[in-house]
């Protein structure tokens, strides 16, 4: 890309016969924008082009991911790594979100409520 900018300048400077650039031969104000074309073919012919295009979609597609599993509470904070690592600890179980022995999984208490206690209606 750089090579392409430098000829453009190079070629301006001629036509406008600036900076001593006017009196060049034709031949070095053009020799960028055959360096490029050239690079260019090298590029992709020996797929460093395609190679970062693939890999900027991977960044966008982990970031979406990431941002997806942080809006739902799913990705592994590392806290909660931590906490795997060190299973002594007083609050692991809660940090890897395991629940209390006293509630149960859907996230009522073992003692029932005391509406749940009264006589069903008649």
């Amino acid at each position: 890309m750089w090579l392409f900018v430098i000829g453009v300048v190079l070629l301006a400077l001629k036509l406008a016969g600036l900076a001593g650039v006017g009196g060049w031969s034709w031949w070095l104000v053009l020799a960028p924008f055959g360096a490029a074309a050239l690079w260019w073919q090298v590029a992709d012919s020996a797929g460093w082009t395609q190679r970062a295009a693939m890999r900027r979609q991977e960044q966008r597609v982990q970031r979406r991911r990431d941002e997806r599993l942080d809006a739902l509470g799913l990705r592994r904070t590392p806290q909660r790594a931590t906490a795997d690592k060190d299973p002594t600890r007083p609050d692991a179980a809660a940090l890897r979100g395991e629940q209390r022995s006293d509630v149960r999984s859907d996230g009522r208490s073992e003692t029932r409520p005391e509406q749940d206690k009264r006589p069903p209606a008649a």
